[in-house]
């Protein structure tokens, strides 16, 4: 299969969190309504006057997918230019493993696509403002980060990374 058959077999976040009855939906609806993009961000998303297709390789237990993918949701909601197709890692190796870190997978990837599916970018994980952090090697600015990552309120900079690949 190529990238837009592969696009086009993924399913909608709404299907993606409908993959489960309980807490992980729970959890991935409670971050997705208390996203609270800055304002110039959500300039930026409502001027994308592009197709954006994004593929989202995401399973609903992973608490990063949890915590990303409701990102994509939200830059939907902002603007109908953006697509997103929610694929699962099996069966999907081939695409998503040169996005790997020492040759594993890591999930979510996204990867964006302009409107004829040319690849611009992709964004792996987490954002990488959590990823300066962790490197950092502070300890404490590390424990506060990844608490408050959790809780959904690095969504902006995970919406940077995506429009930083978009623009």
């Amino acid at each position: 299969m190529n990238i837009k058959e592969i696009f086009n077999s993924g399913i909608s976040f709404e299907e993606f969190v409908n993959n489960d009855a309980d807490t992980y939906k729970e959890k991935t609806l409670e971050i997705y309504q208390n996203i609270e993009f800055d304002e110039k961000l959500v300039d930026r998303v409502k001027g994308i006057n592009k197709k954006i297709n994004i593929l989202a390789c995401a399973e609903i237990w992973c608490p990063d997918c949890m915590i990303n993918v409701p990102v994509l949701k939200k830059m939907k909601d902002y603007n109908d230019n953006i697509d997103i197709a929610i694929v699962l890692k099996e069966g999907n190796e081939e695409i998503f493993k040169k996005y790997g870190i020492s040759g594993a997978i890591r999930i979510p990837t996204f990867i964006i696509y302009d409107e004829k599916f040319n690849e611009l970018g992709s964004f792996v994980e987490y954002p990488k403002e959590i990823k300066n952090i962790v490197n950092s090697g502070n300890q404490p600015k590390i424990i506060v980060a990844k608490r408050k990552y959790r809780k959904g309120e690095y969504a902006n900079e995970t919406l940077k990374d995506i429009l930083n690949v978009i623009y």
